[in-house]
């Protein structure tokens, strides 16, 4: 199948071969090769149309957004790596359909970069806030009104406890009396964790365009950990800056992997965090009001909560939207993600100092 959508793609060359690529929940994503050394390869992403219900905005979203970074770039470098590039269809479509009635996504592939799962060292964690910094301030000028809402209610904590709350009472897999104090736990740090919704609400912080999805693995470095670009960009949509900052500390200062089993290994790392907003807000602490700092700190939690919940939930309604790759995935993930919220609760004070002194 992948052989004959190369070909309905501008792409160059000749198709070789195709392997699985990355780790994602949720699409599946495929590396290209091609015969020819001086060719480029490719990356193919089946968009998973039952998550993504408007494949075709979504890829429109991703158009506007990567054209408007890359008119900003220093054309005589090599933007080609420092932006994701959509390849269109031969038909000028930013997608195509396959067979089966699934949405197919092209991207140049940028050789010699890396993804990782896991943070080694606190140059990784500072290209990450860079690249993430960056980003948004060259979207800081895009009219968030000109993108859809691909994924509606996405990081909406209401929403979210809604399908949590519905879940727990019709225990359709007879799963809730094994999750008590994961419950209990989502209940009593809930109100915590509407802050930056209130915020926005009250008009204290501005609806931005933001990446939505900002773990590690969305963070492309190269050999030498420097920074090139941030991919998957499937969520790009307004949204509130402190998505994007705590679903990266949610990643790059965790210890662990995210569905670690052991949660005492599961810890907050101080130093991985300061060098993680040494770049982030480097970039963009002249973009930022003083609501946004004073508030960043205690919108750390939020993705790992929002996560978290999401996790119990699928777990609590049969697993049908997350990946797998066990009985009880989803729960292990979703306990993970609530120790790490325990760790950064312990460390939000000092979190908060950090943060204002880098904004000074």
């Amino acid at each position: 199948m992948l052989k004959s959508l190369f070909s309905q793609f501008q792409t160059r060359g000749t198709y070789q071969s195709a392997e699985p690529y990355g780790s994602g929940h949720i699409n599946d994503t495929y590396l290209v090769q091609t015969t020819e050394a001086h060719c480029p390869n490719y990356i193919f992403q089946r968009i998973n149309h039952h998550v993504f219900q408007h494949p075709q905005a979504m890829m429109n979203n991703i158009v506007l957004v990567t054209e408007h970074i890359r008119n900003k770039l220093n054309p005589y470098i090599n933007s080609e790596r420092e932006c994701l590039t959509v390849i269109k269809s031969t038909q000028q479509f930013p997608a195509v359909t396959d067979e089966e009635g699934f949405y197919w996504a092209c991207y140049l592939y940028i050789n010699d970069s890396h993804a990782h799962d896991l943070v080694t060292n606190t140059k990784q964690a500072r290209e990450g806030g860079k690249l993430i910094g960056r980003f948004l301030n060259h979207v800081s000028d895009f009219p968030h009104e000109a993108l859809h809402e691909t994924l509606p209610n996405f990081h909406n904590v209401d929403f979210r406890l809604e399908n949590f709350e519905r879940a727990v009472k019709e225990n359709n897999f007879d799963r809730v009396q094994q999750c008590q104090s994961e419950i209990e736990f989502v209940r009593s740090i809930a109100d915590e964790m509407k802050l930056t919704m209130s915020l926005g609400e009250q008009g204290k912080i501005p609806l931005r365009v933001v990446h939505n999805d900002t773990k590690f693995n969305n963070i492309l470095l190269d050999s030498d950990d420097n920074g090139l670009c941030l991919i998957d960009l499937d969520t790009v949509m307004p949204g509130y800056l402190h998505y994007d900052f705590s679903d990266a500390v949610r990643t790059i200062a965790n210890s662990s992997a995210e569905d670690e089993k052991d949660l005492r290994k599961i810890s907050f790392d101080m130093n991985l965090f300061s060098a993680f907003c040494t770049g982030f807000i480097g970039e963009i602490k002249h973009n930022l009001n003083s609501a946004e700092i004073n508030s960043l700190a205690r919108a750390a939690p939020l993705m790992p909560f929002l996560h978290g919940m999401r996790f119990l939930t699928d777990h609590l309604t049969g697993d049908g939207y997350y990946k797998i790759h066990f009985p009880g995935h989803n729960l292990q993930r979703a306990q993970a993600q609530f120790q790490l919220i325990r760790c950064i609760q312990e460390n939000i004070s000092e979190m908060h100092k950090i943060i204002c002194n880098l904004s000074h």
